[in-house]
């Protein structure tokens, strides 16, 4: 291009602009936008000084979940009433047969903002706000200005082939976008419906574990297919692989298949329960705190999170401490002198035992599940005495009713004189004609 076909194309430029500017339908739709941007901040601004829900955050009262989650998106009233507005200038220009391409720019970046503050108030995690702000702005932005079929377009081109498989730019960041997208949703739509059928309390808890499981492989089998679709492979063809597949996971992959079957199983007969505290003989114990179709999450009492594979709740022998009723009996024993008063010492233990806040004292359950005390044995050293109670929930953690038993018991002891015996031992010497030389040896 010379200097004058440039002068040319700036003249002609110049000219456009001047007269651009100089235009009457310019200036109504610069009076529209204007218009409508100060329609949807009045009456966004009168929605949120007037309405209860959007004045104020909730502090207590009925469905406060719900409500404050209706405040918190009190952000969005006016990006969302100026690209209302914004659509509303764009007909009304229609109606008058005047040009509208200026306010559907302005609607269009309307949206790009409304996006950027959803992104930016409601996305908590950090990489998937960063890879919204990278992907899903950009892609409005090429939108508005009519770029973005240009941008596709050349992204086809660049391309390779592999075998009968044509690979394109366009086609892996077609794939990856809307492949993020479905699984992101889909974990969000997983974790909503899974916490709707845990509440349903009028199911019983194994129950509400097979739904909300079945739920969430269904749901991810769902989006699994539709990006399927979306890189564009024929579902028919995986005929023969799924075949393959199949008798590659009976033989390779037993052990997840096993696991996977025992925890549909045990989820369906009610053996085992959120909250049960279960001791696998030879193995672990714990309160089941997650039940997945792969593994149980046990929870010790000492903040430990045990994995279990699901497989041994029905191979091994399972203890299950708590599953039909909290109510469990232990037993405590100590030693006693044999001039003990027997009598006296069983009342005063049982005393000790009724005291305890976390006893059962009999007063509100049957009589046989008030604490007794017993003999168990006689021993070299004393009377073994056997103290039995019973407690709703586990002796241990933060149940620690076995130890205060046995400190209040020793307090009792002491107060009433009562004797504990410790081991004694007489030595009789049946030789005592054993003289000792300087050297060590003993001679007889």
């Amino acid at each position: 291009m010379n200097t004058e076909s440039l002068n040319l194309f700036l003249d002609s430029l110049t000219q456009q602009i001047v007269e651009l500017s100089t235009s009457p339908q310019l200036y109504m739709q610069l009076g529209l936008i204007l218009l409508a941007i100060i329609v949807a901040f009045t009456f966004s601004t009168f929605l949120k000084n007037n309405v209860s829900l959007l004045k104020s955050s909730p502090e207590s009262g009925m469905l406060l979940a719900l409500r404050s989650r209706i405040y918190a998106s009190r952000d969005l009233v006016f990006p969302l009433f100026n690209v209302l507005a914004l659509s509303i200038a764009v007909e009304i220009s229609i109606l008058m047969a005047q040009p509208s391409w200026l306010i559907r720019i302005a609607e269009s970046l309307a949206v790009v903002f409304l996006i950027y503050i959803i992104i930016t108030r409601f996305i908590q995690k950090q990489l998937v706000r960063s890879l919204l702000k990278w992907i899903a702005i950009p892609i409005a932005v090429l939108h508005v200005f009519g770029w973005l079929d240009n941008v596709t377009m050349y992204l086809d081109t660049v391309d390779m082939q592999v075998g009968n498989i044509r690979i394109s730019a366009y086609g892996i960041a077609r794939v990856f976008i809307f492949g993020f997208i479905l699984f992101w949703i889909g974990r969000i739509a997983s974790l909503t419906g899974q916490k709707i059928i845990r509440s349903q309390t009028d199911l019983h808890s194994g129950t509400r574990e097979v739904f909300a499981k079945l739920f969430e492989v269904t749901l991810f089998v769902i989006i699994f297919i539709l990006l399927l679709q979306v890189m564009g492979i024929n579902l028919t063809a995986l005929a023969v692989f799924g075949g393959a597949l199949g008798v590659g996971l009976g033989f390779g992959l037993q052990a997840i298949a096993s696991n996977f079957i025992s925890g549909i199983i045990i989820l369906l007969d009610r053996s085992v329960a959120i909250g049960d505290y279960v001791e696998i003989v030879d193995g672990p114990s714990g309160i089941v705190r997650e039940m997945n179709m792969r593994c149980t999450v046990l929870e010790t009492y000492d903040g430990k999170d045990i994995v279990v594979p699901n497989e041994k709740f029905i191979t091994d022998n399972v203890i299950n401490w708590t599953h039909k009723d909290k109510k469990q009996r232990y037993s405590l024993n100590f030693q006693v002198a044999y001039e003990t008063d027997l009598d006296r010492l069983f009342e005063i233990v049982r005393e000790v035992c009724r005291n305890h806040p976390k006893v059962l004292s009999g007063r509100d359950y049957p009589f046989e599940e008030q604490p007794d005390a017993e003999i168990q044995s006689f021993d070299d050293f004393g009377i073994t005495i056997l103290v039995e109670f019973w407690m709703i929930g586990i002796d241990d953690g933060k149940n620690r009713v076995g130890a205060d038993l046995l400190h209040g018991i020793w307090n009792a002891l002491r107060e009433n004189g009562i004797e504990i015996p410790f081991p004694q031992r007489e030595v009789r010497i049946l030789n005592d004609n054993i003289s000792i030389t300087s050297n060590g040896n003993n001679n007889s």
